[in-house]
């Protein structure tokens, strides 16, 4: 008995030495993509907006990349120019990771423009969903119960409906 005890104790011990044994292998792979960021940035800092200043547009502060971490850049001052609206810059999700858009001037009609385009898709969209609500409530109940008049929960085993 002992004998064949140990037999099977060596024959397991050497099919489990003989079979294959699994690897596991992984490769991670990171093509780095020039003035991409693959961690999202923080969000802004509270900056006081200073008082205003006679010609010149107050440019807030950011978040900027420095190749390992994100570092605070406080806001400032930009001389003002005739006839632009200051744009400022942001960070924009792209391609799995985030990229940073330099606020720019843009002609103050352009702006305007776009602006205006925007409030008018905005008024737009809150007067369909104002429209829907009230046709909505108004055929309600007719739409869900064919034409029946309603009866609350409860009241037609009382007989009141």
């Amino acid at each position: 008995m002992k004998i064949r005890f140990a037999m099977l104790a060596v024959a397991s011990v050497l099919s489990a030495l003989a079979s294959p044994m699994a690897a596991n292998a992984q490769v991670s792979v990171h093509i780095d993509v020039p003035g991409l960021v693959m961690t999202a940035p923080p969000p802004p800092r509270y900056e006081p907006l200073p008082p205003p200043r006679g010609g010149f547009v107050w440019v807030p502060g950011r978040w900027a990349w420095d190749g390992r971490a994100y570092a605070w850049r406080p806001g400032g001052w930009e001389r003002e120019r005739a006839g632009y609206a200051y744009a400022p810059g942001r960070w924009i999700e792209d391609r799995g990771g985030w990229r940073w858009a330099e606020g720019d001037w843009r002609r103050r009609e352009a702006f305007r423009e776009a602006r205006r385009e925007r409030e008018w898709e905005r008024e737009r969209e809150w007067d369909d969903h104002r429209r829907h609500d009230r046709d909505h409530d108004r055929n309600h109940w007719q739409s869900h119960d064919r034409g029946r008049e309603f009866c609350p929960p409860g009241q037609a085993k009382r007989g009141n409906c």
